[in-house]
């Protein structure tokens, strides 16, 4: 007997019970026996071994010789992944409460009457039921349209082994795109597998270079710092001396002054001898120190601080040539490039050091034959020349005017 829900009446109680014994996989009623998956869905047992199969193609049939260990497939209402052991779908248990429902529906739907109308009616004629399918047409209809209608000269068959047969495809067709689901669904766990292991490789490598990019920043910084140094290292040599020329120029006025006071109060003094006991010493003293050598002064560009200008294009363009996925050809190349540029570097800073200015004082030409030309070198000592000693200061020689520096 057909248990379909067009026997039921729209609303009824038992209608809404038969839409709770649909399985999932053939759209019809559970077929007995109904197996109880971990999810707590039910299906039929020929259904749940269809997807079942099509999910697992190489599982072997129960009772082959062939031991395997199971298999897997997903439920077709919530995608709950179901393993199976190896009995395969015979060691899921039975819903025997499922299949009394089922019985008890049935007995039900056989005590009721077949209403008017909830068979499917022929259009051509109203009184003929449709009870058999145009295989020429593709299309069901009544005995009637094939002995004198329009479908007298076409192949038919039996509407319920038409209806089996195609059930069949269908529930083979359902199968089919269950198991095409899981697949596409083991696809969607790869990807999303794929998906984090590429953020952590990500972040790995941003993390790498962060770090590399670090220790070049610190090596900038420590640059940075030891050049700032040698400036300012520069800077209180040069002040330094200057400090030292301004302290001897500062004793050197006031022997000067003093001098001129004691010459003052000579011409005030109003004995001649007494003014002459100390005229002739003190006219020689200042002969003397109007006709001496003056002491050093800085020489021109002396405050110029040119030579600590460094050339950073070429290594901006290396900086801006960072790349990735060098191959060892290019790698090759760089290092060959990196030491031609070491090599230019060292040779400029060497003709920076021979062309750097003189600390020395650079002192006026002297009267007589000595041509008063100080300069101190570096690495060497300073030149000289007679009569070298009066420039300096009281109880001061050139080798400790060289210690002031």
């Amino acid at each position: 007997m057909d248990y379909k829900s067009s026997l039921i009446q729209d609303g009824s109680p038992l209608e809404n019970l038969e839409k709770q014994l649909i399985c999932p996989i053939c759209l019809e009623m559970f077929t007995k026996p109904v197996v109880i998956l971990p999810c707590q869905h039910n299906l039929c047992r020929k259904c749940a071994s269809d997807i079942f199969q099509a999910a697992n193609p190489y599982w072997t049939n129960r009772g082959s010789s062939m031991s395997m260990s199971g298999g897997r497939f997903r439920c077709p209402s919530c995608r709950h992944e179901v393993i199976m052991d190896r009995h395969g779908v015979y060691g899921l248990q039975r819903n025997l409460l499922v299949e009394n429902i089922i019985d008890i529906y049935k007995q039900e739907c056989s005590s009721r009457p077949l209403q008017k109308g909830s068979h499917p009616m022929c259009k051509e004629h109203e009184d003929e039921k449709i009870n058999i399918y145009c295989l020429t047409c593709d299309m069901p209809t009544c005995s009637m349209c094939k002995v004198f209608g329009a479908h007298k000269a076409c192949e038919v068959a039996p509407l319920q082994s038409v209806f089996q047969g195609q059930k069949t495809e269908l529930s083979n067709c359902i199968s089919m795109l269950v198991a095409g689901n899981d697949r596409v669904q083991t696809i969607i766990t790869q990807l999303e597998d794929s998906s984090r292991v590429t953020k952590e490789n990500s972040h790995q490598v941003k993390e790498e270079l962060s770090q590399k990019f670090d220790v070049l920043y610190a090596i900038l910084d420590e640059k940075k710092s030891e050049l700032l140094q040698r400036i300012t290292q520069e800077q209180e040599e040069k002040l330094s001396f200057i400090e030292a020329l301004i302290q001897q120029y500062r004793e050197q006025l006031e022997k000067s002054t003093k001098l001129v006071e004691t010459a003052i109060q000579s011409l005030d003094e109003p004995g001649g001898a007494i003014f002459l006991l100390s005229a002739k010493q003190l006219i020689k003293s200042i002969v003397e120190a109007s006709k001496g050598c003056q002491l050093g002064k800085t020489e021109q560009g002396f405050e110029n601080m040119d030579y600590f200008t460094l050339d950073l294009e070429h290594i901006a363009d290396t900086l801006r040539a960072i790349d990735f996925g060098t191959d060892e050809e290019e790698e090759e190349y760089i290092e060959e490039e990196d030491q031609e540029e070491e090599e230019s570097i060292e040779r400029k800073e060497e003709d920076r050091t021979y062309q750097r200015p003189a600390l020395g004082p650079q002192v006026p030409d002297l009267p007589g034959d000595c041509h008063g030309r100080m300069q101190l070198r570096e690495g060497g000592p300073p030149s000289r020349c007679e009569g070298q000693a009066d420039f300096f200061p009281k109880n001061t020689t050139p080798d400790s005017f060289l210690g002031l520096l």
